[in-house]
């Protein structure tokens, strides 16, 4: 059990949350939308039950065009999920929900952490290209904070 809890505390402390702000700014750079990474501390019995809670309470779906999406990590529990509002899962579907999960977890699993939540924000980046493209000139408010969060 302490070989656990030592595990999971150095996943917090080796994550790169600079890396990681870095890489939400440059995907939001891409589309109008807006990326969080949330990391939880203890258990979860349903990952995606407690992102969609995470969702909520971090406020996402107060963005213009419905457009926020999460990386929601419980490392005790190894288990995350990824979720978007509505407007962009209407236009990317369930699946692509579990594509950009499985581009994180193919790294997680070779224990490049960063490297994994990085991949999955590029995803997300990508598909807020792809279906709320960024007017040339146009606005691209930052409608939510960039940092890595924790509870």
């Amino acid at each position: 059990m302490a070989g656990e809890r030592q595990k999971v505390e150095e996943f917090f402390e080796r994550l790169d949350r600079p890396a990681i702000v870095e890489a939400i700014r440059r995907a939001e750079a891409k589309g109008r939308g807006e990326i969080r990474v949330h990391l939880h501390r203890g258990r979860v019995a349903d990952a995606r039950a407690y992102a969609e809670r995470t969702f909520t309470r971090l406020g996402m779906e107060r963005t213009e065009l419905r457009s926020g999406c999460l990386l929601f990590i419980a490392p005790e529990e190894r288990a995350f999920a990824v979720i978007g509002d509505v407007g962009i899962h209407q236009r990317v579907g369930p699946t692509f929900w579990l594509d950009a999960r499985d581009a994180a977890a193919s790294l997680f699993a070779q224990g490049k952490f960063t490297e994994g939540v990085i991949a999955a924000v590029d995803r997300l980046g990508d598909a807020l290209a792809a279906h709320f493209p960024r007017e040339e000139g146009g606005p691209n408010p930052n409608e939510l904070p960039d940092e890595v969060t924790e509870d």
